[in-house]
């Protein structure tokens, strides 16, 4: 019966009409409205989200996608929840980043009604089942999102593990859950919270990631699973210096920011055959490439995690720019915001 009426809907979908008389109600759409609004911080905005039936929730340290309108186009991009795993709400702290379009826009309008477009959760940044003895969480700045949510799981299962925080800002100021953290910490003899403020001389640590940190902070870090999210610097002290340990196996991470190798064989052109538009390589993404010939492609993420870019590359070479391996298939779909043109590229786009 359902696709009879989808099939009287053409050439629109149901849903997309359903959404003219009340934009959460649909058939097959997953969205979310706001229903709380909160700015923890002067740059970030805390979004609470009830999702339409359709949400199956999230394990603690997924991402979910966030689409919103903004001068008549809809932009998607990756967030995670930061709340306990389980939960019929689904709770967003985004900090407005310089350039940043959508994180910019639901800083400034996000309000209670409000309605996005919303994905089911994805990702393997998560805590496994059974949890493990002992836990340290390391992020930086907005990625500490993804380890509140688990740290506040790991509170709610009335986790008997040991569990350390060890989280980066500039101060105080810049760390939007900081009286949640120290309560959680008051309260709890086996959770243990510590601030490392790069500006600032009130944190517990001062300024950047190194062993020293490592070792005050977590004696005991080479018996924990670690979970890292934050800025490209702070991952790579961390990975470095659990390379060098030997404890790369118990390191688990999630990149919010691309970190990318660059581009060196910046030669030839880029042909995008299906809008007839070729231009020179500038050795940049293709997703870059592409908006700068005037395309508009569908992106979410912009970090190769959601996949939303992917596209047929037709003809050419190209180079991975978080791995640097290349890849000179034809006829293969490949991901724009991560690969970059080795001399001529043909895309389906």
């Amino acid at each position: 019966m359902l696709s009879l009426f989808e099939a009287m809907a053409t050439p629109h979908p149901l849903d997309r009409y359903l959404e003219l008389v009340d934009p959460m109600a649909t058939v097959r759409d997953l969205r979310a409205e706001v229903v709380d609004v909160r700015r923890p911080t002067s740059d970030s905005v805390t979004l609470t989200l009830r999702p339409t039936r359709q949400w199956r929730g999230h394990r603690a340290g997924q991402f979910v996608q966030i689409g919103v309108v903004i001068d008549g186009v809809r932009h998607t991009r990756c967030f995670s929840p930061a709340g306990t795993e389980g939960g019929s709400t689904i709770e967003l702290t985004v900090k407005a980043h310089e350039g940043g379009l959508v994180s910019a826009h639901l800083h400034r309008h996000g309000e209670v009604g409000l309605v996005v477009t919303l994905s089911q959760a994805d990702g393997e940044f998560a805590l496994p089942m059974p949890r493990p003895p002992s836990v340290l969480l390391i992020s930086g700045g907005s990625g500490i999102t993804p380890v509140l949510s688990m740290l506040r799981t790991l509170v709610a299962e009335r986790y008997d593990g040991a569990v350390t925080l060890l989280h980066y800002a500039d101060s105080a100021a810049a760390v939007p859950y900081l009286d949640e953290l120290r309560a959680l910490a008051a309260d709890h003899a086996d959770v243990k919270v510590v601030f490392a403020y790069t500006h600032s001389e009130d944190g517990d640590l001062r300024g950047r990631f190194g062993p020293e940190h490592l070792d005050a902070a977590a004696p005991l870090h080479a018996q924990a699973q670690t979970y890292l999210c934050g800025p490209p610097t702070l991952m790579g002290a961390v990975r470095d210096l659990y390379d060098s340990r030997g404890l790369t196996d118990r390191l688990h991470t999630e990149d919010f920011a691309p970190s990318l190798a660059s581009a060196d064989d910046a030669d030839g052109s880029v042909a995008f055959a299906a809008s007839g538009i070729c231009t020179e390589n500038s050795g940049t993404s293709l997703l870059e490439q592409a908006e700068s010939a005037g395309l508009t492609p569908d992106y979410g993420c912009r970090m190769g995690i959601c996949f939303t870019c992917t596209t047929v590359k037709t003809s050419g070479c190209v180079r991975n720019l978080r791995t640097g391996e290349l890849d000179s298939d034809p006829d293969k779909p490949i991901q724009l915001c991560v690969n970059a043109a080795v001399g001529d590229v043909t895309l389906d786009l």
